[in-house]
């Protein structure tokens, strides 16, 4: 996993190179993004910039946000569970485990579901590009 200050150079260098200026408010939003052990939502990412920054407004947020993900630097995710979420992008390719019941997201791995959607792709003559696999569950009682 890269380090906080890593993540946080790397979305410093997609804003410049998006157009976008490094404001003080940016740079408090770049900090909770960076962060964020969760996948918040652009409201609950402007609550915690405005912890750093008061003067973080809404607009920014989404304004940089935008600029992020089409940088590639962060990931929307639209969950079944309501609006966009947002996390950094991982080099590490990883999916999600959506709890139904109270929202928490959980990031997982498994080398076997990657190497089966793999061959299923391969028998139908396909090579994946990008997949995103997203389970909704609920926990055993």
């Amino acid at each position: 996993m890269k380090k906080p200050q890593d993540k946080t150079a790397r979305m410093t260098k997609a804003l410049r190179e998006g157009g976008v200026r490094v404001t003080r408010q940016r740079e408090a939003l770049l900090k909770v993004l960076t962060e964020a052990a969760d996948h918040p939502d652009a409201a609950e990412l402007h609550r915690r910039a405005q912890v750093l920054d008061d003067t973080v407004s809404l607009a920014t947020v989404y304004r940089t946000l935008t600029v992020l993900e089409r940088e590639g630097v962060v990931h929307r995710h639209s969950f079944e569970s309501g609006g966009a979420r947002f996390e950094v992008a991982d080099p590490v390719h990883h999916d999600h485990i959506v709890d139904i019941d109270t929202g928490h997201i959980i990031e997982f791995r498994n080398d076997k579901i990657e190497e089966l959607q793999r061959l299923i792709a391969a028998e139908m003559g396909y090579e994946i590009v990008h997949h995103r696999l997203e389970l909704y569950c609920r926990k055993l009682a």
